[in-house]
């Protein structure tokens, strides 16, 4: 037996005797960093559904909080959240009753418990939410704070069975009158440490849930309804998200590293995500979408056990364009099945999705985002109009490494690769399709006996980015 295998075995030994004892945060941290030792495809583990009760629980009725659905219950609420932090952290309970609050700011070592029946209802009063800087679709911007946020905090948490609704007047994701970001149901920045269990969210207009910068993050058994994305994974490390449901208007979950030259500058990688267990039906666009936002990288995703049960276009689309920069990397997904999808299941583009960047691109050729090593196995697909989708790759830097194994299922059409080397197709059993199962064109690779040459367009592609005069400059 090799070294790494009896160090892997010995450390698998001493973590599952840990878990019995262990608070449950601090053990996601462990097991975080045992995980990088693998960083081509790293182990990320599963969490469980809450943490161990705490020393210190303080009920926000004993504080003055009414839970009456129309007084504002936001000072009480936060006092008590404050209280629980100064006093060294612990539980902040919500028992059952309506409460209306303005925006909620957690502290390191503080447990939000919702309960069953109750529901934090956000103001419909925008002068409820303080300014702050944002990240918004890549950029640092000035909006409004979450409706529940955190700013470098650590071990927190919001868990119970409770329920936590957005502002309901929202509409659209920026206000028009300011251009100022409208809040974000649940937004974590630059923390460590948090978990979210067996909630029932929903959201109105913008984002519901974005975690950015931040590190060892778990949502375990929640339930996201959201008029646009479900989670924003943004320039986070080591996030697992486990057995939750989406109902969605945008991307059920969106994977992001920041915009053009100024993510690229900044250069936090979203890395080390697990997507397991999930139920995901959106409406507006694809049910996991990696990208467009990719200007620090991303990479080491691992998309397992999950249902795609409806999308506007795909069940995974990976995405980027020319400006954007960086990479997508060692992204996977296995054991999934695939249905009611408007597109198809699979589309992979880096040429021209997303807004650009005009002057603030990643210019010349660092600007071209490179792809490689996407791996897709025992996938089941029912009725999808397109398998695989990879028509619009820049012939510049070709995507590098597709595998495409035991795919099964009813399909109307089947696969078309362009600029793709290094593929490798095998066990595609699938029937219903129109047409050739596979068209290629400037691809290499195995199990390609049999495909056609691919006649359509070629891809899109912007006019060349110019190398920069002088460097960008955060500004």
């Amino acid at each position: 037996m090799s070294r790494m295998r009896m160090e892997r075995r010995s450390f698998l030994k001493t973590a599952t005797r840990t878990l019995l004892a262990a608070p449950a945060i601090p053990l996601l941290s462990r097991l975080a960093d045992a995980q990088r030792t693998e960083p081509t495809h790293p182990i990320v583990h599963k969490m469980p559904t809450a943490p161990p009760m705490p020393a210190l629980t303080l009920n926000v009725r004993d504080l003055g909080a009414t839970g009456d659905g129309k007084t504002k219950d936001t000072l009480a609420i936060q006092q008590t959240i404050e209280r629980c932090a100064v006093l060294g952290g612990g539980q902040v309970l919500v028992p059952a009753g309506d409460y209306l609050t303005g925006a909620l700011a957690l502290r390191s070592n503080v447990t939000l418990r919702i309960d069953e029946g109750a529901t934090l209802n956000g103001s419909t009063d925008l002068a409820d939410y303080p300014f702050a800087q944002v990240r918004w679709e890549g950029h640092w911007i000035k909006g409004y704070n979450g409706f529940i946020s955190a700013t470098d905090a650590e071990n927190i948490g919001l868990t119970g069975n409770g329920k936590i609704i957005g502002n309901p007047t929202l509409r659209g994701r920026v206000e028009r009158s300011t251009n100022l970001r409208y809040p974000a149901l649940i937004e974590f920045t630059n923390c460590k440490n948090v978990l979210v269990a067996d909630l029932y969210t929903q959201q109105f207009g913008m984002w519901s849930t974005h975690p950015v910068y931040c590190e060892n993050v778990t949502f375990k058994n929640v339930t996201f309804k959201s008029a646009a994305d479900g989670i924003d994974v943004d320039s986070c490390k080591h996030t697992i998200i486990d057995g939750c449901t989406f109902e969605t208007g945008d991307d059920s979950i969106s994977l992001k590293s920041g915009r053009g030259a100024e993510g690229n500058l900044i250069g936090r990688i979203c890395e080390d995500t697990l997507i397991t267990n999930c139920t995901l039906s959106d409406a507006g666009f694809a049910c996991i979408g990696i990208g467009s936002e990719t200007s620090a990288g991303v990479r080491n995703v691992r998309i397992e056990k999950c249902k795609f049960i409806h999308a506007r276009s795909h069940a995974i689309f990976i995405k980027s364009r020319v400006g954007r920069g960086a990479f997508i990397e060692d992204v996977s997904a296995t054991d999934c099945d695939v249905s009611g999808m408007g597109q198809g299941f699979l589309q992979i583009t880096n040429t021209t999705t997303g807004k650009s960047d005009g002057a603030d691109s990643v210019m010349g050729t660092p600007g071209i985002p490179l792809f490689r090593n996407f791996r897709f196995s025992n996938i089941r697909v029912t009725d999808v109009p397109m398998l695989v989708d990879v028509r619009n790759m820049t012939p510049d830097k070709p995507l590098d490494g597709l595998t495409l194994t035991n795919i099964t299922g009813t399909c109307k059409k089947g696969i078309v690769l362009v600029n793709v080397k290094n593929a490798h197709l095998s066990g595609i059993k699938v029937t219903g399709f129109e047409g050739p199962l596979l068209s290629t064109a400037h691809v290499t690779g195995t199990g390609l006996t049999g495909a056609v040459p691919y006649d359509g367009p070629a891809p899109k592609l912007p006019d060349p980015l110019p190398e920069p005069a002088t460097p960008y400059q955060l500004h």
